[in-house]
């Protein structure tokens, strides 16, 4: 099965990288290609990327650390020196071979690289497929608050290949779903009813058969390109997709460097029932029931509030001083901005505790 969607300028293509990435290569004639991988996909996705691409030489190659722990400036300066030993000119293309760190990381880099050099995203995370690798935001964390440095940005394309999945761990797939499940509680209520019936009780990863896997990334990628299309700058609508964000990403940073990280995804999930709760979410007994079949209950110790509020407080949602969140509204692809009190937040994250 592949698809292609377009999204200002920059074609979304879904199927066998095999059948995709040479012959668009051959019609571009770059100078030079610049590849970026961590140690991950160095190891699991890098061979077969080649093996696909029939890339074999001529081509630089840098190998961060993985993890988001690593999506900082100082990384940023490592790859900007690779790049400078590389000799790349603007004629150059960057390859983000990845998830969602290689993808913030690397694009961000080639954005900012003499004024921006094209890159193409090759997701090989559930949760870049779906949701990193599409749209343009490129971010890096900054004094541990997430994505406080960034710039939209269009990659000159993103290589869907349902393939790399097989690499997962299940636990890396279960982060994925979240943000298909946020996709389907925004504009897909027959995706949420195909995940409930496919999926709930077996690993995700038997689940699905390949088919099966490019069907539920099609209707995903599909929300979110409508939402990109309709404001790319994040000027209105497109404050949706933050559905689960404002709690979840204070939660991801507060939990990065303790003996237990949460994963993207785990903290999405959190942050979509708390926001629910907050909101006043007409189906928060859906959203709960849905989180309980596929991630594992996570308690949020009270004596973390005041720090969470303080990374809430950092946002980039935020206005005037005022922390905010956004929640779907009774309509597919409809939206409501709430105002978040210091109490509302800690009334969600007990609400959460106590389910």
């Amino acid at each position: 099965m592949s698809h292609i969607f377009h999204l200002d300028g920059c074609s979304i293509l879904l199927g066998d990288l095999k059948a995709h990435f040479p012959a668009w290569l051959r019609e571009r004639g770059y100078s030079r290609l610049f590849l970026v991988a961590d140690t991950n996909t160095q190891e699991l996705c890098l061979p077969c990327f080649l093996e696909k691409t029939s890339l074999q030489e001529g081509f630089s190659i840098e190998v961060m650390p993985a993890g988001e722990r690593f999506k900082n400036l100082d990384s940023c300066q490592h790859i900007w020196l690779s790049m400078l030993d590389a000799r790349l000119d603007r004629r150059a293309l960057v390859v983000n071979l990845g998830g969602g760190v290689v993808g913030d990381l690397g694009g961000f880099c080639a954005a900012t690289w003499k004024r921006g050099v094209d890159f193409v995203q090759v997701p090989t995370t559930l949760l870049a497929m779906t949701d990193a690798a599409i749209g343009g935001k490129l971010g890096i964390d900054f004094q541990g608050v997430k994505n406080t440095l960034g710039v939209f940005q269009n990659p000159a394309a993103v290589f869907v290949d349902p393939s790399f999945l097989k690499t997962l761990p299940e636990r890396e797939l279960r982060s994925g779903l979240a943000e298909i499940i946020k996709h389907a509680l925004i504009g897909a209520p027959s995706l949420l009813e195909k995940i409930m019936a496919e999926c709930v009780g077996v690993p995700i990863g038997d689940a699905l058969s390949d088919d099966g896997w490019a069907g539920v990334l099609h209707a995903s990628i599909a929300v979110k390109v409508r939402i990109v299309q309709d404001d790319p700058m994040e000027k209105g609508v497109r404050a949706l997709l933050n559905f689960g964000h404002t709690i979840g990403h204070a939660l991801e940073s507060y939990f990065l460097d303790t003996a237990e990280p949460l994963t993207h995804g785990e903290a999405i999930a959190i942050g979509m029932i708390c926001e629910s709760r907050m909101g006043g979410a007409v189906n928060l007994e859906d959203i709960i029931a849905v989180n309980k079949c596929f991630f594992t209950h996570r308690h949020i110790p009270a004596s973390a509030f005041s720090a969470l509020w303080d990374l809430m407080r950092q946002d980039k949602k935020n206005a005037a001083g005022a922390v905010r969140m956004t929640l779907p509204g009774d309509e597919p692809f409809s939206m409501r901005m709430v105002e978040v009190k210091r109490e509302m937040m800690e009334e969600g994250l007990a609400f959460y505790n106590s389910i």
